[in-house]
């Protein structure tokens, strides 16, 4: 993690240093606390440079898990399954293009097969859908994930 903290800090400077002379002279002007850069969104920030031992990720979902969740709910874990998606594969785009490893890449699949049983879940659902209006507007969305 140290390696995606030091590149994410150096790829970010470029974007920043613009958003920052603007959001200085704002937040001169009031007191409001300026924005962070968006581009942080995509780069993993939480480990300290001191920390040795390896950090364990969790597992991805089950579908019996998932069954027992709301279809708010399991629209809100997909966005945010693909949010982190985006942000791995960020990070492994941007070490392979510097020739590093990218560490913890088992990530990326407990991802990916999070985001196919949330569409199976969903898909069970639309098919015990007995009213075929709703059932077309489930198919839509779901096939637009």
């Amino acid at each position: 993690m140290f390696l995606t903290r030091f590149l994410g800090r150096r790829f970010l400077a470029a974007a920043s240093t613009t958003t920052r002379s603007e959001s200085t002279s704002a937040a001169a002007a009031s007191s409001i606390p300026t924005a962070k850069n968006p581009l942080e969104e995509f780069f993993e920030f939480d480990r300290s440079q001191d920390e040795d031992k390896p950090v364990v990720y969790g597992r991805g979902w089950k579908a019996s898990e998932l069954r027992l969740k709301s279809w708010d709910d399991l629209q809100k874990l997909w966005y945010v399954l693909l949010k982190e998606k985006n942000m791995l594969m960020t990070q492994r785009q941007m070490l392979q293009a510097q020739n590093m490893q990218f560490p913890n890449p088992e990530r990326i699949p407990k991802v990916r097969r999070s985001m196919c049983r949330i569409k199976h879940v969903l898909t069970e659902r639309a098919i015990e859908e007995p009213d075929p209006r709703r059932l077309a507007e489930m198919k839509r969305i779901i096939n637009a994930m």
